[in-house]
């Protein structure tokens, strides 16, 4: 008899606490019910688009490079040399833009 209590105590299984995820105890929240969204009407712009001209103007100054470049009348490093400063304007246009919103 003894034997077979252990053996009976042996298949039952200990209650686990289960620990909640990780989702749930940093991710969940309620949800309001008299609420909705609003998801119509136009979001503002971080700053002004730029305008048909100067995107014109851009256009043409690239277009008088790349042509002065392939007639020469412009030299390899020279036309290098407008390429990098380009280049360089357009990697801290942003940040250099925000610095002076910030002033």
């Amino acid at each position: 008899m003894a034997g077979l209590t252990l053996a009976l105590a042996a298949c039952t299984s200990a209650k686990v606490e289960e620990q909640p995820s990780i989702y749930s105890v940093t991710m969940a929240k309620p949800i309001p019910a008299d609420v909705y969204p609003v998801i119509e009407g136009k979001l503002p712009a971080a700053t002004t688009q730029m305008s048909n001209e100067a995107a014109a103007s851009q256009s043409a100054r690239l277009t008088a490079l790349g042509a002065a470049r392939s007639s020469g009348k412009i030299s390899e490093a020279e036309y290098q040399r407008r390429m990098k400063e380009l280049q360089l304007l357009a990697t801290n246009h942003g940040s250099d833009t925000l610095k002076e919103i910030q002033k």
